[in-house]
């Protein structure tokens, strides 16, 4: 019988109840014992749906609760820093919702946090866009069946421009920093296949200015609604994202890795790979058993029981991404390239 395991969950948001409270209470030996929500209400609401035993009218109760081993943290970004180090300061692992922080010095605070209490499990929710096609990607790199890859250029966006739509938190700088659109998601993944960048340059629009919140006033948006990044990659390949909410008929989000040998593309659920000497991309076959999926919360108790090493996501994969997107957004603002790591 596996060792039993106590969850208390910091905000029960959308995706908390979609996969993390069904996952976990799928699994043998783990319990989901307490909630606290944003307002006692809503917690309760969430413990009667999914038979949870405790509610707490405030996180830092849950924390201190002795019989609690790891919080599952669905908040917005803007609790994730905090409630990540008082869950480690009370010995608890911890899994956070993605979007790790506000910023990069977040991020960094909740790393150094983590690095502290090895015997934790620190994890970020992964970028899930592209697990089905990670495994292959990374063999067709590796083995240098591409070559030597020079570019890359993914394109993300597809909606007209609406101005009307009322304000939602990823559009609130106070909520989620410099988390900008889908940006920093993608960027998770290419560093999955390619590693990491060492400097970014971009040029951002905040075509809506302000949007009304739900009393009705206008709060300033200060997260651009569209962004093209180009950056240097350690590989030496060059990087082009364009991330959009006003690329109405662009079509669904694209990805191109254009090697000296072959060229990748992933869209619409599918990879294509066409060689130099093809006349066109084919549709490429994956091998079922390089098909990942959605294990996250399994993986998050299994690090618990086995100390099996993080992967998908560890908190300095997590900072990478927060570096990243954070640099962009300083780079459009001040008109200069930014280097990385962020001093």
């Amino acid at each position: 019988m596996p060792t039993k395991i106590k969850i208390g969950i910091i905000g029960a948001g959308a995706n908390t109840k979609l996969r993390h409270i069904p996952g976990l209470q799928a699994i043998e030996g783990v319990e989901v014992a307490a909630v606290s929500n944003r307002s006692v209400a809503s917690a309760e609401k969430v413990a009667k749906e999914f038979s949870i035993s405790e509610v707490y009218s405030h996180w830092n109760e849950l924390i201190a609760d002795p019989e609690i081993d790891a919080v599952v943290i669905g908040t917005w970004p803007y609790m994730h820093c905090p409630i990540t180090l008082a869950a480690l300061a009370a010995e608890k692992h911890v899994l956070t919702e993605a979007r790790m922080a506000l910023s990069a010095n977040e991020a960094r605070q909740m790393l150094t946090a983590s690095l502290a209490r090895p015997n934790l499990v620190a994890q970020v929710v992964p970028a899930p866009f592209t697990f089905p096609f990670d495994r292959t990607i990374i063999k067709l790199i590796s083995s240098g069946s591409i070559g030597v890859p020079l570019a890359v250029e993914l394109r993300a966006g597809g909606s007209f421009i609406d101005p009307d739509s009322p304000l939602h938190w990823r559009d609130d700088f106070t909520y989620s920093g410099f988390n900008t659109m889908t940006l920093g998601i993608w960027y998770e993944s290419i560093m999955r296949w390619l590693g990491h960048c060492c400097c970014v340059t971009a040029q951002a629009k905040t075509f809506v200015n302000s949007r009304k919140d739900d009393n009705g006033s206008n709060i300033a948006i200060r997260i651009p609604d569209h962004i093209d990044v180009i950056a240097q990659m350690e590989c030496s390949a060059q990087l082009h994202m364009q991330i959009s909410k006003v690329t109405g008929h662009a079509g669904k989000p694209e990805l191109f890795i254009f090697g000296s040998k072959a060229t990748i593309r992933l869209c619409d659920e599918k990879l294509y790979v066409g060689k130099s000497s093809d006349t066109e991309l084919k549709e490429y076959s994956i091998n079922p058993a390089d098909k990942d999926s959605w294990h996250v919360e399994q993986d998050f108790i299994d690090s618990i029981r086995t100390g099996k090493p993080v992967t998908l996501t560890s908190f300095q994969d997590g900072l990478k991404y927060m570096e990243f997107t954070e640099a962009a957004i300083r780079s459009a603002q001040q008109g200069t390239t930014i280097y990385l790591p962020l001093s």
